[in-house]
């Protein structure tokens, strides 16, 4: 983790562009505020084996995939955050398996925020398994958190928020 010298209490937050992360993003940036903290976006990125893709359309440089991921998440998240203010927010990218990068960088964090569920193939009501491998596996507390339900009439659902200490 780069973020070790700065004494600010540390909420990392997994993005990955889905919605789930967007609204664990939202919920880390004001976590990190009431904390008087700061935010480290964690875009985690994991090459499949050779194996199992089409190696032509696949880019042979790993730091590459990192790279493209990283500029993907900073964009994403600058767009998402252009109301953070206050609030520092660094984005990075890693490679590896989601739930080990995100374990990895909470390692000395105050609090690991994940979306209840990511981009992963199977979409359901149930805890995804990043979110559920942080929760068995996360040192620091971990929030998982939902997308916020369909506007009401008045246009505002909060998001809503599961938290395992």
């Amino acid at each position: 983790m780069s973020e070790g010298t700065d004494p600010r209490p540390l909420v990392v937050v997994g993005v990955d562009g889905s919605r789930d992360a967007d609204a664990a993003l939202h919920h880390a940036v004001a976590e990190a505020r009431r904390r008087h903290g700061r935010v480290l976006a964690v875009a985690a990125c994991d090459v499949p084996p050779w194996s199992a893709v089409d190696v032509e359309s696949l880019p042979t440089d790993p730091e590459a995939v990192r790279h493209g991921a990283e500029v993907r998440a900073r964009r994403h998240v600058e767009e998402l955050l252009a109301t953070a203010g206050d609030v520092p927010v660094t984005v990075v990218g890693r490679l590896g398996r989601p739930t080990r990068v995100l374990v990895d960088e909470a390692r000395d964090a105050a609090l690991l925020v994940v979306g209840h569920r990511g981009r992963g193939a199977f979409r359901s009501a149930a805890l995804g398994s990043v979110g559920l491998g942080c929760l068995l596996h996360a040192r620091c507390p971990v929030t998982v958190v939902r997308p916020p339900a369909r506007a009401d009439a008045g246009g505002t659902t909060p998001a809503r928020a599961e938290v395992a200490r």
